[in-house]
């Protein structure tokens, strides 16, 4: 234990700085450009409770930018550290937290809101709506995956598409439904965007993802003992069918929360976990917090991109994300391919 405390410190020692580091220089950057003396001095100011001197600065900070900037880290930290639990779930390193379904899920949810208003949501919100949604997606592939009491990694893996196929089918549906006004919004929204970010967004999300990660680093060491197998984790003691409801339901969890008030940032569970390990080993005492610092930084870097490449302009994340990350895919399946 001491030995993999130790093993985890220095990356963090390293990440944690640099995070801190590129979320300020992504604050200066947009269309107004700030030096980074205005960030610290604005940032300083409301931690002493009160607004900055520069109005200007202090508006254009502290309410459109560290809101989005926050959130960016905290969406690719999420993204990153479910798709550790899911790749450790099904013990398949090309799973990624949109296997089983729950982003999919979520999109019904906040498109039927973007569409039809909140009264096709029971007067949910969209950010709302995609969370219920999400969960009854979890729930439905939980169910589906049970057989004899048991739940294994290819029926979870099978239920998850399946149910992501249904979900994406009446997504398409209700987008034919729309007037085409509405259209552009919704495939913003469906190919992730942080534009619009508040406060009140970040501080539930924050608070859950919060709970979740501090759950996960608690268990770190039954995550080996799954990564391991099913005889493994049994030796040690653990019950496999509880632990596999236990990281669905986290997993499930993280991505609901944080593709409801970002949208469908995809690739980000698949590159960060097999980036973090070739850094730090499968170790998931040191991987878990590790590559939720990797997957902060990746998320804040893609996201002035999203903003700045096309200016005037905002690209949807979940493009660069997936420019990212489909060949990255491609190459894991052929890594794997040559050592198997």
């Amino acid at each position: 234990m001491a030995r993999a405390r130790r093993g985890v410190r220095g990356p963090l020692a390293v990440g944690l700085p640099l995070l801190i580091m590129v979320m300020a220089l992504a604050s200066s950057i947009g269309s107004v450009h700030l030096p980074l003396s205005s960030v610290a001095s604005v940032a300083w100011a409301h931690l002493q409770g009160h607004s900055a001197s520069d109005a200007l600065a202090d508006q254009i900070l502290w309410d459109i930018r560290f809101p989005r900037v926050l959130l960016a880290a905290l969406v690719g930290a999420a993204l990153s550290v479910a798709g550790v639990v899911f790749q450790a779930l099904v013990r398949n390193p090309l799973a990624d937290p949109f296997v089983l379904g729950v982003a999919s899920g979520a999109s019904v949810g906040a498109v039927l809101v973007f569409a039809f208003g909140s009264a096709a949501a029971a007067g949910l919100g969209a950010t709302s709506a995609g969370f219920v949604t999400a969960l009854i997606t979890t729930g439905a592939v939980f169910a589906l995956a049970q057989r004899f009491g048991r739940i294994t990694s290819t029926r979870l893996i099978l239920s998850g598409v399946a149910v992501a196929y249904l979900a994406n089918a009446i997504t398409s549906y209700v987008q034919l439904s729309t007037k085409p006004g509405q259209l552009q919004g919704i495939m913003f929204w469906l190919l992730g965007s942080l534009a619009g970010s508040t406060w009140s967004q970040l501080q539930l999300a924050s608070i859950v993802v919060g709970l979740l990660a501090a759950w996960l680093v608690l268990r770190s060491r039954a995550l080996n003992a799954m990564a391991a197998g099913d005889d493994a984790a049994f030796g040690l003691g653990i019950n496999v069918f509880a632990f596999r409801i236990e990281l669905l339901v986290v997993g499930s969890l993280l991505t609901a929360t944080v593709v409801s008030v970002a949208g469908g940032v995809g690739f980000v569970g698949l590159i960060i976990p097999h980036v973090t390990r070739l850094l730090v080993g499968g170790d998931h005492r040191r991987v878990v917090g590790v590559s939720m610092v990797i997957g902060a930084v990746f998320l804040v870097l893609v996201d002035v991109a999203s903003r700045t490449l096309d200016s005037p302009n905002e690209l949807p994340i979940g493009i660069l994300t997936a420019a990212i990350g489909a060949p990255f895919f491609l190459f894991l399946m052929r890594r794997r391919d040559t050592t198997t």
